[in-house]
Protein backbone atom coordinates (compact mmCIF):
# COMPACT_ATOMS: atom_id res chain seq x y z
CA UNK A 1 0.00 0.00 0.00
CA UNK A 2 1.39 3.41 -0.96
CA UNK A 3 1.93 6.10 1.66
CA UNK A 4 -0.67 8.32 -0.09
CA UNK A 5 -3.27 5.56 0.21
CA UNK A 6 -2.38 5.05 3.88
CA UNK A 7 -2.87 8.74 4.58
CA UNK A 8 -6.16 8.82 2.67
CA UNK A 9 -7.45 5.76 4.56
CA UNK A 10 -6.57 7.38 7.90
CA UNK A 11 -8.33 10.61 6.95
CA UNK A 12 -11.43 8.73 5.78
CA UNK A 13 -11.52 6.73 9.00
CA UNK A 14 -11.82 9.78 11.29
CA UNK A 15 -15.33 11.05 12.03
CA UNK A 16 -14.19 14.51 13.18
CA UNK A 17 -11.36 15.15 10.78
CA UNK A 18 -7.64 14.87 11.50
CA UNK A 19 -4.81 17.39 11.83
CA UNK A 20 -1.37 17.01 10.25
CA UNK A 21 0.13 16.41 13.70
CA UNK A 22 -2.34 13.59 14.31
CA UNK A 23 -1.52 12.06 10.92
CA UNK A 24 2.17 12.13 11.79
CA UNK A 25 1.42 10.28 15.03
CA UNK A 26 -0.50 7.63 13.06
CA UNK A 27 2.25 7.33 10.42
CA UNK A 28 5.64 8.02 12.04
CA UNK A 29 7.38 6.27 9.15
CA UNK A 30 6.24 8.89 6.62
CA UNK A 31 8.36 12.06 6.44
CA UNK A 32 6.39 15.17 7.42
CA UNK A 33 7.27 17.11 4.24
CA UNK A 34 6.29 14.11 2.14
CA UNK A 35 2.98 13.77 4.03
CA UNK A 36 2.25 17.47 3.57
CA UNK A 37 2.82 17.22 -0.20
CA UNK A 38 0.69 14.09 -0.52
CA UNK A 39 -2.19 15.50 1.53
CA UNK A 40 -2.05 18.76 -0.44
CA UNK A 41 -2.33 16.69 -3.63
CA UNK A 42 -5.33 14.82 -2.21
CA UNK A 43 -6.97 18.17 -1.43
CA UNK A 44 -6.20 19.45 -4.94
CA UNK A 45 -7.73 16.30 -6.47
CA UNK A 46 -10.89 16.66 -4.40
CA UNK A 47 -10.31 13.43 -2.47
CA UNK A 48 -9.84 15.30 0.82
CA UNK A 49 -11.43 18.48 2.19
CA UNK A 50 -9.31 20.89 4.26
CA UNK A 51 -10.96 23.15 6.84
CA UNK A 52 -9.40 25.85 8.98
CA UNK A 53 -5.98 27.45 8.97
CA UNK A 54 -2.66 26.99 10.73
CA UNK A 55 -2.69 24.60 13.65
CA UNK A 56 -6.49 24.44 13.50
CA UNK A 57 -6.46 23.00 9.98
CA UNK A 58 -8.13 19.59 9.76
CA UNK A 59 -8.59 17.16 6.87
CA UNK A 60 -11.80 15.31 6.03
CA UNK A 61 -12.43 12.57 3.52
CA UNK A 62 -15.09 13.45 0.94
CA UNK A 63 -17.13 10.36 1.79
CA UNK A 64 -17.23 11.33 5.48
CA UNK A 65 -17.25 15.13 5.18
CA UNK A 66 -20.98 15.09 4.58
CA UNK A 67 -21.33 13.83 8.13
CA UNK A 68 -18.75 15.96 9.90
CA UNK A 69 -17.80 19.52 10.77
CA UNK A 70 -20.02 22.13 9.11
CA UNK A 71 -21.83 19.42 7.19
CA UNK A 72 -22.53 16.96 9.99
CA UNK A 73 -25.89 15.24 9.63
CA UNK A 74 -26.59 14.67 13.33
CA UNK A 75 -28.89 16.90 15.34
CA UNK A 76 -26.07 19.12 16.63
CA UNK A 77 -24.56 19.92 13.24
CA UNK A 78 -24.20 23.33 11.66
CA UNK A 79 -26.26 23.42 8.41
CA UNK A 80 -24.41 23.70 5.12
CA UNK A 81 -26.76 26.31 3.65
CA UNK A 82 -25.59 29.02 6.08
CA UNK A 83 -22.35 30.54 4.73
CA UNK A 84 -19.53 30.77 7.25
CA UNK A 85 -16.03 32.21 7.21
CA UNK A 86 -12.76 30.33 7.57
CA UNK A 87 -12.57 31.55 11.18
CA UNK A 88 -15.97 30.03 11.81
CA UNK A 89 -14.81 26.77 10.26
CA UNK A 90 -12.00 26.73 12.82
CA UNK A 91 -14.57 27.04 15.60
CA UNK A 92 -16.64 24.22 14.12
CA UNK A 93 -13.57 22.01 13.80
CA UNK A 94 -13.03 22.35 17.53
CA UNK A 95 -16.56 22.13 18.92
CA UNK A 96 -17.46 19.21 16.67
CA UNK A 97 -14.98 17.08 18.55
CA UNK A 98 -16.39 14.73 21.23
CA UNK A 99 -16.84 16.29 24.68
CA UNK A 100 -13.92 14.32 26.08
CA UNK A 101 -11.60 15.81 23.44
CA UNK A 102 -12.49 19.41 24.37
CA UNK A 103 -10.81 21.22 27.25
CA UNK A 104 -13.05 22.16 30.21
CA UNK A 105 -13.12 25.93 30.55
CA UNK A 106 -14.64 28.50 32.89
CA UNK A 107 -15.87 32.09 32.45
CA UNK A 108 -13.13 34.30 30.98
CA UNK A 109 -13.51 37.79 32.44
CA UNK A 110 -10.80 39.06 30.04
CA UNK A 111 -13.23 38.40 27.18
CA UNK A 112 -15.56 41.04 28.62
CA UNK A 113 -12.88 43.35 30.07
CA UNK A 114 -11.11 43.65 26.72
CA UNK A 115 -14.22 45.03 25.01
CA UNK A 116 -14.19 48.84 24.84
CA UNK A 117 -17.50 50.35 23.67
CA UNK A 118 -17.21 52.23 20.36
CA UNK A 119 -13.53 51.23 20.07
CA UNK A 120 -13.80 47.45 19.97
CA UNK A 121 -16.08 46.17 17.20
CA UNK A 122 -17.49 42.68 16.90
CA UNK A 123 -19.19 43.82 13.69
CA UNK A 124 -16.92 45.58 11.19
CA UNK A 125 -17.84 48.98 9.78
CA UNK A 126 -18.72 47.49 6.38
CA UNK A 127 -20.86 44.82 8.04
CA UNK A 128 -22.68 47.44 10.13
CA UNK A 129 -23.37 49.47 6.98
CA UNK A 130 -24.74 46.36 5.30
CA UNK A 131 -27.02 45.59 8.25
CA UNK A 132 -28.31 49.17 8.47
CA UNK A 133 -29.05 49.11 4.75
CA UNK A 134 -30.91 45.81 5.07
CA UNK A 135 -32.91 46.88 8.11
CA UNK A 136 -33.75 50.46 7.20
CA UNK A 137 -37.43 51.42 7.25
CA UNK A 138 -39.08 54.66 6.19
CA UNK A 139 -39.86 55.22 9.86
CA UNK A 140 -36.21 55.72 10.81
CA UNK A 141 -36.79 59.36 11.78
CA UNK A 142 -40.02 58.69 13.63
CA UNK A 143 -40.24 58.40 17.42
CA UNK A 144 -38.64 55.30 18.93
CA UNK A 145 -40.77 52.19 18.53
CA UNK A 146 -42.98 53.51 15.71
CA UNK A 147 -42.12 50.63 13.37
CA UNK A 148 -42.31 47.87 15.98
CA UNK A 149 -45.77 49.09 17.03
CA UNK A 150 -46.93 49.14 13.41
CA UNK A 151 -45.91 45.51 12.92
CA UNK A 152 -46.67 44.36 16.46
CA UNK A 153 -49.31 41.75 15.61
CA UNK A 154 -47.00 40.03 13.11
CA UNK A 155 -43.97 40.48 15.36
CA UNK A 156 -45.68 38.81 18.32
CA UNK A 157 -46.34 35.69 16.26
CA UNK A 158 -43.00 35.45 14.45
CA UNK A 159 -40.63 36.21 17.31
CA UNK A 160 -42.62 34.21 19.88
CA UNK A 161 -42.71 31.19 17.57
CA UNK A 162 -39.12 31.32 16.30
CA UNK A 163 -37.52 32.00 19.68
CA UNK A 164 -39.58 29.22 21.28
CA UNK A 165 -38.68 26.84 18.45
CA UNK A 166 -34.99 27.37 19.26
CA UNK A 167 -35.80 25.96 22.72
CA UNK A 168 -37.39 22.81 21.28
CA UNK A 169 -41.00 24.04 21.35
CA UNK A 170 -43.14 22.05 18.89
CA UNK A 171 -45.84 24.67 18.29
CA UNK A 172 -46.17 25.43 14.58
CA UNK A 173 -46.33 28.99 13.32
CA UNK A 174 -50.06 28.50 12.69
CA UNK A 175 -50.53 27.09 16.22
CA UNK A 176 -48.74 30.16 17.58
CA UNK A 177 -50.96 32.49 15.60
CA UNK A 178 -54.11 30.80 16.92
CA UNK A 179 -52.84 31.08 20.48
CA UNK A 180 -51.77 34.70 20.25
CA UNK A 181 -54.65 36.05 18.19
CA UNK A 182 -57.51 33.94 19.54
CA UNK A 183 -56.26 32.47 22.80
CA UNK A 184 -56.67 28.90 21.55
CA UNK A 185 -54.07 26.39 22.76
CA UNK A 186 -52.89 23.77 20.27
CA UNK A 187 -54.23 20.25 20.82
CA UNK A 188 -51.76 17.66 22.05
CA UNK A 189 -49.14 20.16 23.16
CA UNK A 190 -47.62 20.26 26.64
CA UNK A 191 -48.72 23.09 28.92
CA UNK A 192 -45.10 24.21 29.20
CA UNK A 193 -45.02 24.89 25.44
CA UNK A 194 -48.15 27.01 25.59
CA UNK A 195 -46.74 28.91 28.56
CA UNK A 196 -43.48 29.54 26.71
CA UNK A 197 -45.29 31.11 23.74
CA UNK A 198 -47.49 33.30 25.95
CA UNK A 199 -44.47 34.41 27.95
CA UNK A 200 -42.71 35.51 24.77
CA UNK A 201 -45.78 37.47 23.78
CA UNK A 202 -45.90 39.25 27.15
CA UNK A 203 -42.18 40.03 27.08
CA UNK A 204 -42.31 41.43 23.52
CA UNK A 205 -45.31 43.60 24.41
CA UNK A 206 -43.45 44.80 27.49
CA UNK A 207 -40.50 45.89 25.36
CA UNK A 208 -42.52 47.53 22.60
CA UNK A 209 -44.86 49.38 24.94
CA UNK A 210 -41.99 50.73 27.03
CA UNK A 211 -39.46 51.28 24.27
CA UNK A 212 -39.12 55.02 24.98
CA UNK A 213 -37.77 54.29 28.46
CA UNK A 214 -36.32 50.77 28.08
CA UNK A 215 -32.53 50.74 28.39
CA UNK A 216 -29.83 48.19 28.99
CA UNK A 217 -30.08 48.38 32.74
CA UNK A 218 -30.89 45.95 35.51
CA UNK A 219 -34.57 46.96 35.67
CA UNK A 220 -35.25 46.29 31.98
CA UNK A 221 -33.31 43.03 31.88
CA UNK A 222 -34.86 41.61 35.04
CA UNK A 223 -38.37 42.39 33.81
CA UNK A 224 -37.73 40.80 30.40
CA UNK A 225 -36.51 37.67 32.16
CA UNK A 226 -39.42 37.73 34.60
CA UNK A 227 -41.93 37.87 31.73
CA UNK A 228 -40.18 35.07 29.83
CA UNK A 229 -39.79 32.80 32.83
CA UNK A 230 -43.23 33.15 34.43
CA UNK A 231 -44.46 29.73 35.58
CA UNK A 232 -41.56 27.94 33.88
CA UNK A 233 -38.88 27.71 36.59
CA UNK A 234 -38.82 25.10 39.37
CA UNK A 235 -38.35 27.92 41.88
CA UNK A 236 -40.62 30.90 41.10
CA UNK A 237 -38.29 33.10 43.16
CA UNK A 238 -35.73 32.79 40.34
CA UNK A 239 -37.98 34.75 37.96
CA UNK A 240 -36.29 38.07 37.23
CA UNK A 241 -33.52 37.41 39.77
CA UNK A 242 -29.78 36.81 39.42
CA UNK A 243 -29.06 33.15 40.05
CA UNK A 244 -27.61 32.16 43.39
CA UNK A 245 -26.36 28.70 42.49
CA UNK A 246 -24.15 26.93 39.94
CA UNK A 247 -25.53 25.79 36.57
CA UNK A 248 -24.31 23.31 33.99
CA UNK A 249 -24.47 23.74 30.22
CA UNK A 250 -25.73 20.65 28.43
CA UNK A 251 -23.42 19.10 25.80
CA UNK A 252 -20.64 21.54 26.72
CA UNK A 253 -17.42 21.61 28.72
CA UNK A 254 -18.09 25.25 29.69
CA UNK A 255 -18.64 26.02 33.38
CA UNK A 256 -20.17 29.47 34.08
CA UNK A 257 -19.47 31.52 37.19
CA UNK A 258 -21.12 30.13 40.31
CA UNK A 259 -20.49 32.82 42.96
CA UNK A 260 -23.38 35.28 43.23
CA UNK A 261 -21.20 38.35 43.85
CA UNK A 262 -19.06 37.58 40.79
CA UNK A 263 -22.14 37.08 38.59
CA UNK A 264 -23.62 40.34 39.83
CA UNK A 265 -20.41 42.30 39.20
CA UNK A 266 -20.01 40.85 35.71
CA UNK A 267 -23.64 41.63 34.85
CA UNK A 268 -23.17 45.25 35.92
CA UNK A 269 -20.17 45.44 33.61
CA UNK A 270 -22.08 43.83 30.71
CA UNK A 271 -24.95 46.30 31.07
CA UNK A 272 -22.64 49.27 31.54
CA UNK A 273 -20.72 48.46 28.37
CA UNK A 274 -23.86 47.67 26.39
CA UNK A 275 -25.47 50.99 27.34
CA UNK A 276 -22.45 52.90 25.99
CA UNK A 277 -22.44 51.30 22.53
CA UNK A 278 -23.64 53.78 19.92
CA UNK A 279 -24.45 51.49 16.99
CA UNK A 280 -27.76 49.60 17.24
CA UNK A 281 -26.46 46.40 15.62
CA UNK A 282 -23.22 46.30 17.59
CA UNK A 283 -25.26 46.80 20.76
CA UNK A 284 -27.68 44.07 19.72
CA UNK A 285 -24.93 41.58 18.91
CA UNK A 286 -22.97 42.39 22.06
CA UNK A 287 -25.96 41.28 24.14
CA UNK A 288 -26.34 38.13 22.02
CA UNK A 289 -22.73 37.28 22.92
CA UNK A 290 -22.32 38.27 26.54
CA UNK A 291 -25.66 37.56 28.17
CA UNK A 292 -25.70 33.80 27.43
CA UNK A 293 -21.97 33.62 28.12
CA UNK A 294 -22.46 34.99 31.63
CA UNK A 295 -25.61 32.93 32.32
CA UNK A 296 -26.86 35.46 34.92
CA UNK A 297 -30.16 33.63 35.44
CA UNK A 298 -31.03 30.14 36.65
CA UNK A 299 -32.42 29.40 33.16
CA UNK A 300 -33.91 31.17 30.12
CA UNK A 301 -30.72 33.16 29.45
CA UNK A 302 -30.66 32.67 25.68
CA UNK A 303 -34.33 33.61 25.33
CA UNK A 304 -33.65 36.76 27.32
CA UNK A 305 -30.68 37.61 25.11
CA UNK A 306 -32.73 37.19 21.92
CA UNK A 307 -35.32 39.68 23.09
CA UNK A 308 -32.70 42.02 24.54
CA UNK A 309 -30.95 41.96 21.15
CA UNK A 310 -34.08 43.47 19.63
CA UNK A 311 -34.30 46.40 22.04
CA UNK A 312 -31.88 48.68 20.09
CA UNK A 313 -33.49 47.63 16.80
CA UNK A 314 -36.99 48.51 18.05
CA UNK A 315 -35.70 51.82 19.37
CA UNK A 316 -34.02 52.73 16.07
CA UNK A 317 -37.07 51.70 13.98
CA UNK A 318 -35.05 49.01 12.23
CA UNK A 319 -36.49 45.70 11.10
CA UNK A 320 -36.60 43.25 14.00
CA UNK A 321 -34.43 40.15 14.36
CA UNK A 322 -37.09 37.43 14.58
CA UNK A 323 -34.85 34.34 14.15
CA UNK A 324 -37.24 33.00 11.51
CA UNK A 325 -35.84 29.88 9.80
CA UNK A 326 -32.81 29.73 12.12
CA UNK A 327 -32.10 26.02 12.78
CA UNK A 328 -31.68 25.12 16.45
CA UNK A 329 -28.47 23.23 15.69
CA UNK A 330 -26.93 26.31 14.04
CA UNK A 331 -27.76 28.48 17.02
CA UNK A 332 -26.51 25.95 19.56
CA UNK A 333 -23.20 25.41 17.71
CA UNK A 334 -22.62 29.15 17.38
CA UNK A 335 -23.30 29.61 21.08
CA UNK A 336 -20.88 26.81 21.94
CA UNK A 337 -18.20 28.78 20.12
CA UNK A 338 -18.80 31.62 22.60
CA UNK A 339 -18.96 29.34 25.64
CA UNK A 340 -15.92 27.17 25.01
CA UNK A 341 -13.64 29.40 22.93
CA UNK A 342 -14.78 32.99 23.69
CA UNK A 343 -14.91 33.48 19.93
CA UNK A 344 -17.68 35.37 18.19
CA UNK A 345 -17.13 34.61 14.49
CA UNK A 346 -19.59 31.74 14.10
CA UNK A 347 -22.37 33.55 15.98
CA UNK A 348 -21.60 36.67 13.95
CA UNK A 349 -22.02 34.79 10.67
CA UNK A 350 -25.30 33.33 11.91
CA UNK A 351 -26.51 36.73 13.17
CA UNK A 352 -25.97 38.33 9.75
CA UNK A 353 -27.66 35.44 7.93
CA UNK A 354 -30.58 35.44 10.36
CA UNK A 355 -31.05 39.20 10.09
CA UNK A 356 -31.13 39.06 6.32
CA UNK A 357 -33.88 36.40 6.53
CA UNK A 358 -35.84 38.58 8.95
CA UNK A 359 -35.60 41.69 6.82
CA UNK A 360 -36.67 39.86 3.67
CA UNK A 361 -39.80 38.75 5.50
CA UNK A 362 -40.64 42.15 6.95
CA UNK A 363 -39.77 44.33 4.00
CA UNK A 364 -41.94 42.03 1.85
CA UNK A 365 -44.98 42.75 4.05
CA UNK A 366 -44.13 46.41 4.62
CA UNK A 367 -46.21 47.65 1.69
CA UNK A 368 -49.22 45.76 3.02
CA UNK A 369 -49.05 47.29 6.48
CA UNK A 370 -52.10 49.32 7.32
CA UNK A 371 -51.44 52.74 8.74
CA UNK A 372 -52.05 52.74 12.50
CA UNK A 373 -55.48 54.08 13.48
CA UNK A 374 -54.67 57.69 14.56
CA UNK A 375 -57.40 57.61 17.23
CA UNK A 376 -56.14 54.32 18.66
CA UNK A 377 -52.53 55.57 18.57
CA UNK A 378 -53.31 58.89 20.27
CA UNK A 379 -55.44 57.42 23.02
CA UNK A 380 -53.86 53.97 23.42
CA UNK A 381 -52.98 54.49 27.11
CA UNK A 382 -56.47 55.74 27.88
CA UNK A 383 -58.04 52.78 26.05
CA UNK A 384 -55.95 50.31 28.03
CA UNK A 385 -56.74 51.94 31.37
CA UNK A 386 -60.44 52.01 30.55
CA UNK A 387 -60.52 48.32 29.57
CA UNK A 388 -58.63 47.52 32.77
CA UNK A 389 -61.13 49.52 34.82
CA UNK A 390 -64.13 47.82 33.18
CA UNK A 391 -62.83 44.29 33.75
CA UNK A 392 -61.70 44.91 37.32
CA UNK A 393 -65.14 46.35 38.16
CA UNK A 394 -67.35 43.37 37.22
CA UNK A 395 -70.21 44.60 39.39
CA UNK A 396 -70.65 47.70 37.20
CA UNK A 397 -72.26 47.97 33.77
CA UNK A 398 -69.40 48.04 31.23
CA UNK A 399 -71.04 50.51 28.89
CA UNK A 400 -71.89 52.88 31.72
CA UNK A 401 -68.29 52.83 32.93
CA UNK A 402 -66.96 53.51 29.42
CA UNK A 403 -69.45 56.31 28.85
CA UNK A 404 -68.61 57.96 32.17
CA UNK A 405 -64.80 57.96 31.82
CA UNK A 406 -64.96 59.10 28.19
CA UNK A 407 -67.33 61.93 29.05
CA UNK A 408 -65.22 63.20 31.94
CA UNK A 409 -61.72 62.84 30.43
CA UNK A 410 -61.95 63.13 26.65
CA UNK A 411 -62.59 66.18 24.41
CA UNK A 412 -66.16 66.22 23.15
CA UNK A 413 -65.13 66.14 19.47
CA UNK A 414 -63.73 62.59 19.75
CA UNK A 415 -65.92 61.17 22.51
CA UNK A 416 -68.33 59.30 20.26
CA UNK A 417 -65.68 57.62 18.08
CA UNK A 418 -63.43 56.78 21.01
CA UNK A 419 -66.32 55.25 22.95
CA UNK A 420 -67.17 53.04 19.97
CA UNK A 421 -63.51 52.03 19.66
CA UNK A 422 -63.27 51.01 23.33
CA UNK A 423 -66.49 48.98 23.09
CA UNK A 424 -65.08 47.17 20.06
CA UNK A 425 -61.85 46.44 21.96
CA UNK A 426 -63.90 45.08 24.84
CA UNK A 427 -65.86 42.77 22.53
CA UNK A 428 -62.61 41.37 21.13
CA UNK A 429 -61.07 40.80 24.55
CA UNK A 430 -59.71 37.27 25.15
CA UNK A 431 -57.10 35.64 27.35
CA UNK A 432 -54.40 35.93 24.69
CA UNK A 433 -54.33 39.75 24.94
CA UNK A 434 -54.82 40.29 28.68
CA UNK A 435 -51.21 41.37 29.34
CA UNK A 436 -51.77 44.32 27.01
CA UNK A 437 -54.30 45.71 29.48
CA UNK A 438 -52.48 44.70 32.65
CA UNK A 439 -55.11 42.07 33.44
CA UNK A 440 -54.78 38.67 35.07
CA UNK A 441 -56.67 35.63 33.73
CA UNK A 442 -58.54 35.35 37.05
CA UNK A 443 -59.84 38.93 36.70
CA UNK A 444 -61.00 38.28 33.15
CA UNK A 445 -62.70 35.01 34.14
CA UNK A 446 -64.52 36.71 37.01
CA UNK A 447 -65.72 39.54 34.79
CA UNK A 448 -66.80 37.18 32.02
CA UNK A 449 -68.71 34.97 34.43
CA UNK A 450 -70.74 37.95 35.72
CA UNK A 451 -71.59 39.37 32.33
CA UNK A 452 -72.21 36.12 30.51
CA UNK A 453 -74.69 35.12 33.24
CA UNK A 454 -76.30 38.55 32.98
CA UNK A 455 -76.85 38.02 29.24
CA UNK A 456 -78.42 34.61 29.80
Amino acid sequence: MSSTTELLDSINATANGVSMAELMTMHPDIARRSAQRQVAKLVENGQVIARGNGRGRRYFGTDISQKTDAQTSDGDAFPVFIPVSADSQDILSYINQPLEARKPVGYQLDFLDSYQPNKTWYLSESLRRQLHKMGKTTDSQEPAGTYSRAILNRLLIDLSWASSYLEGNTYSRLDTRELIEHGRSAQGKAAIETQMILNHKSAIELLVENIETAEFNRYTLMNIHSALSENLLPNPADEGRIRQHAVDIGKSVYRPLSVFAQIEDALKLVLNKASQIGDAFEQSFFMMVHLPYLQPFADINKRTSRLAANLPLFRANLCPLTFLDVPEQAYSRATLGIYEMARIELLRDLYVWAYERSTQEYLAIKQDLAEPDPLRLTWRDFIKKTIHLVVTSPEQDPYAVIQQVVKTQIPEAVQKNLQALIIEELRRLHEGVLARYGLRPSEFSAWKAVHQSAKS
